[in-house]
């Protein structure tokens, strides 16, 4: 079964408090929909519905300090407890500990040497690779996964041919932020029915979106509000062209879901995912903190009973 995993950075499971948590002021109609009412809180955990189930997870694993990107990334990929293993939390780009658990076995190398078709639909531009060339820039832990297991990276060329799509999903921001005046530019529906349709081509796809942590950090009320609401709009567009498979939304730890604070928070995660009923019950079986996701993944995508 096709899996479709839409990583959204440093969203957590708040409280209900529309002072602190943009969740509990965006207005999300499609997530709404899919939770029979429910937005992504935290009393919305555990619910299983008609389209969709939520499942709340658990990012800290155990360890002690608030989770971190690096570390809990390299944990989406691999099924493993690294922080346990190490002894801490790491981020925000992995250390050579932390790099060392994504070499050979994450979800990427694996699916590729069994033969699956697996990739990461983000489209990079031109100053990321100068950036990494240069050693200037590192890998952050999903880049890093995919190049190491021989995948390579989509670049402008995949962007303007329509193979890819932008770190913003729309496109507007290899506009206003790149200098690409000619960049594509999808309306945010758009650019969800893009998302469903690239994914049909690939058994295991990921989808990794920054922008949400970036908006916890900067403690951006308006701004991740905004994000949110866009983000709704492009999961409509994934699920009204959805067919075959499932959607799991999913991230690393706590974060915009408290503007209250810059840092990272304890919060579990939301396991929002969208599929056949009997699929999700069985994805969200044994789900308990972010180590259980890769296994999950990989069972459903290999289609292990």
């Amino acid at each position: 079964m096709r899996v479709l995993f839409i990583f959204l950075d440093g969203v957590g499971l708040g409280e209900k408090n529309p002072e602190t948590n943009p969740f509990a002021r965006a207005q999300m109609p499609n997530v709404n929909r899919l939770l029979e009412g429910r937005s992504l809180l935290k009393s919305a955990a555990p619910f299983h519905g008609k389209h969709a189930s939520l499942v709340a997870v658990d990012p800290a694993v155990g360890v002690s300090g608030l989770p971190q990107s690096a570390t809990g990334q390299a944990m989406l990929l691999t099924g493993k407890n690294i922080p346990a293993e190490l002894g801490y939390h790491y981020g925000p780009k992995p250390n050579p500990a932390v790099a060392e658990y994504l070499q050979d076995d994450t979800l990427f190398s694996k699916f590729v040497k069994a033969g699956k078709k697996t990739t990461l639909l983000n489209a990079y531009p031109p100053r990321y690779f100068d950036g990494i060339d240069s050693g200037k820039r590192l890998y952050s832990s999903i880049p890093l996964a995919v190049t190491n297991a021989g995948i390579p990276l989509f670049k402008h060329d995949e962007l303007f041919t329509g193979h890819a799509l932008s770190a913003d999903f729309t496109g507007e921001g290899w506009r206003t932020m790149l200098g690409f005046i000619d960049a594509p530019v999808m309306n945010a529906i758009e650019a969800g029915q893009k998302l469903g349709a690239l994914a049909t081509e690939y058994d295991f796809s990921l989808f990794e979106y920054w922008a949400s942590d970036y908006a916890g950090h900067k403690q951006q009320m308006d701004e991740a509000i905004r994000l949110m609401e866009s983000f709704d709009e492009v999961l409509g567009g994934l699920v009204e062209t959805w067919e075959d498979g499932l959607i799991l939304v999913t991230s690393d730890h706590g974060n915009m879901e408290d503007l209250s604070t810059r840092r990272h928070t304890d919060a579990d995660v939301p396991a929002l995912v969208i599929g056949d009923r009997t699929g999700r019950e069985e994805f969200t079986r044994e789900l308990k903190n972010l180590t259980d996701i890769a296994p999950a993944i990989w069972k459903t995508v290999m289609e292990i009973a």
